[in-house]
C-alpha cells in the first residue's frame, strides 16, 4: 500500500458549515485539507464526512490519524 505525502505536522483548525466535505487521504491536494483530485491515477480516494452542524474541526494534515479525517496527534509521533 502506498504512503501518503504529509501535507503538514500540525492539523488544520477551521470552522465549518454543515454540510457535505471530502477530506484528501493522499497529501497531494493543493487545497488541503481537502480533495481536489491529486489523487488520480493513485489507489487513494477522497473521505467523505458530513457535519450536522457548524462546528470548528481539526482536520488531520499528516494523513497518519487514526480517528480520520479529524486529527488525533499522530503528528507528534512522525
Amino acid at each position: 500500500m502506498a504512503e501518503p505525502v504529509i501535507a503538514d505536522t500540525k492539523p488544520v483548525v477551521m470552522e465549518l458549515e454543515a454540510g457535505d466535505y471530502f477530506w484528501c487521504t493522499c497529501g497531494q491536494s493543493t487545497n488541503q485539507p481537502f480533495c481536489n483530485g491529486a489523487h488520480a491515477g493513485t489507489e487513494f480516494v477522497p473521505m467523505k464526512f458530513t457535519l450536522e452542524e457548524k462546528k470548528q474541526v481539526a482536520l488531520c494534515a499528516c494523513k497518519y490519524t487514526q480517528n480520520a479525517p479529524f486529527c488525533d496527534g499522530s503528528h507528534t509521533k512522525l
